[in-house]
């Protein structure tokens, strides 16, 4: 009887042992992923910065010949805005074409578009989805750089030159230009959020690039060198992303320049937010099977490391983590060790959080609502939809890639 309680204290101790363990493996994995890397990677950036090329002004008549490629579906309400941006651009304009791929549109945008004889336009009667319009238009383009924007975000007048620019050092194979969310004082928490979101972003692409590489690029701006572009499966989620990362498999850098920026507006609700952060999840979880092979470090370096902190653990473990870590430390506080308030302690502190989150979610169509809200509560918000796009990805995979969101 004595050895039989003996060995259920022995198999207790390991249970709890392995408790312990999963509670500070998650609890790494959560703060290296959200803050950790962003320390981390500013001091790599500083301290061992990538030697790359000057980037030295280029003279007018050197400036190359560029496509500017837009594709859309159904935005007949913002073609004549969207072409006043593009012929406002100062690149130019005997060296600038602009080429636009309207993919089973229903309101007639091919012929809004045919009122301006400075742009081409290839119309596809089939909705297709937008990696199908990629492939398709870019069988049209004949200039050594190709630059890809979406047709609801503006552009700054000299973004084309700032982008160039980088092109002048021959390791750069892609351009990430940044991406801007506009709002005022009286939008909701929709675009106040993802405004807050893309401003850690573009902090970590700019730290990213001066280590090594920028790890993707957002599809509202971004450039490739056309002869490095391969054609994509037409169930490409994330189109931007793994055109992008492909390139950078190649052993080309993403270099990231904030001077060339896109801004469009915040998604209109969190609804509609819902939709976008499920679909680009699930584009991630797709994404890192396909670019499984960028996990080995000994082949990529520094790539491998910044595609693994910066994404990988951002759309896989660091979710699960998060919402493992509340329930463990409050199962480990209860439990008779020698560490429990420490558990105690973590609990609280994650409690507070889920509590702002959640008046924040009450509040979500206050436009006054504080950043004390509506920071945690978008957070939240963002990680468990990281989770619905497995569930995205196993029932959607075969639809095409155009899931339009309603914007402010």
């Amino acid at each position: 009887m004595g050895s039989t309680d003996g060995r259920s204290i022995i198999k207790l101790s390991i249970a709890d042992l392995m408790l312990v363990i999963t509670f500070w493996v998650c609890l790494f994995i959560v703060l290296y992923t959200f803050i950790g890397y962003g320390i981390l990677i500013y001091m790599l950036a500083k301290l061992a910065p990538y030697k790359s090329v000057d980037n030295i002004d280029l003279q007018e008549e050197n400036l190359p010949a560029i496509t500017l490629f837009i594709t859309a579906y159904n935005e007949a309400d913002i073609i004549d805005e969207k072409m006043a941006n593009c012929l406002s651009l100062t690149y130019p304009s005997d060296r600038l074409r602009i080429l636009w791929v309207i993919d089973g549109s229903t309101d007639h945008s091919d012929t809004l578009l045919r009122r301006y004889p400075e742009a081409q336009v290839i119309h596809s009667p089939e909705r297709r989805g937008k990696t199908a319009a990629i492939n398709h238009g870019m069988q049209y383009v004949t200039t050594p750089f190709v630059i890809f924007t979406d047709a609801n975000c503006m552009l700054n007048e000299d973004a084309l030159n700032q982008i160039m620019r980088q092109f002048q050092d021959s390791s750069i194979g892609c351009v990430a230009g940044e991406k801007r969310i506009a709002f005022e004082d009286e939008d909701t928490i929709s675009s106040k959020g993802e405004g807050v979101y893309w401003k850690y972003e573009s902090f970590l692409k700019k730290m990213d690039f001066q280590y090594y590489s920028t790890v993707g690029a957002a599809g509202e701006l971004f450039a490739i060198r056309t002869s490095l572009f391969k054609k994509m499966p037409e169930d490409t989620l994330l189109d931007d992303f793994m055109l992008s990362m492909r390139i950078a498999q190649k052993g080309y850098r993403i270099a990231y320049t904030p001077n060339a920026y896109a801004v469009e507006r915040g998604s209109f609700d969190m609804h509609e937010e819902g939709k976008r952060k499920k679909r680009i999840a699930a584009g991630g979880w797709q994404s890192m099977r396909r670019l499984l092979p960028l996990l080995n470090i000994f082949k990529y370096g520094r790539l491998s490391f910044q595609y693994l902190s910066h994404r990988v653990l951002r759309w896989s473990l660091a979710p699960l983590a998060l919402f493992t870590l509340w329930p463990l430390s409050l199962l480990l506080g209860v439990m008779d060790t020698s560490q429990n308030y420490v558990f105690f302690v973590i609990f609280g502190l994650q409690s507070i959080c889920y509590f702002c989150a959640y008046i924040g979610m009450l509040k979500k169509s206050d436009s006054k609502v504080s950043s004390f809200f509506y920071i945690p509560y978008y957070f939240i918000f963002m990680n468990v939809n990281a989770l619905k796009g497995i569930i995205y990805l196993l029932t959607n995979q075969q639809k095409g890639s155009w899931e339009k969101t309603k914007r402010r």
